[in-house]
């Protein structure tokens, strides 16, 4: 699995008029799910997510987590993250998961940051989303799970 994490001060998600979910300050979390991706992929990932410490302590250190600061977690699916653009003009999603079987890794992956104490939000799956966010930082990291080349 792979996860685009972006600190915001807030974020919302929006289908067809109707706002989905929003959060004030947390983490804006865009999640792709990879063919070769087990339900332990999508656990170890959600935990990773809500203990990452991307925010700052009273020193300015990224030394706090998202529940250390009582932020919530606004999570999109996102099945681009999967792509593959080193050939061509053209991104191939052959590495993307589709169907019930992501949709069910994407939940396993929400159902570990609320088990971590977290506050999530999410978006719909397979649908098209407006999502709207003020970046806090920038701070954007990406999370592999397993990490990029082991498998």
């Amino acid at each position: 699995m792979r996860a685009l994490i972006q600190r915001v001060d807030w974020a919302e998600v929006e289908v067809a008029g109707e706002i989905l979910g929003r959060i004030e300050k947390g983490l804006l979390v865009y999640v792709g799910v990879a063919v070769s991706d087990t339900p332990a992929d999508a656990e170890a990932l959600g935990t990773k997510v809500a203990h990452l410490r991307i925010f700052e302590d009273a020193e300015e250190k990224l030394n706090l987590s998202v529940g250390d600061v009582a932020g919530a977690v606004l999570v999109i699916p996102n099945f681009t993250l999967q792509a593959d653009a080193r050939k061509g003009r053209r991104p191939a999603f052959v590495n993307a998961m589709g169907g019930e079987a992501a949709r069910a890794l994407q939940e396993t992956f929400v159902e570990a940051i609320r088990a971590e104490g977290r506050r999530v939000e999410q978006g719909r799956f397979g649908a098209s989303m407006t999502i709207r966010s003020a970046a806090l930082g920038p701070v954007n990291i990406v999370v592999d799970i397993p990490p990029a080349g082991v498998t």
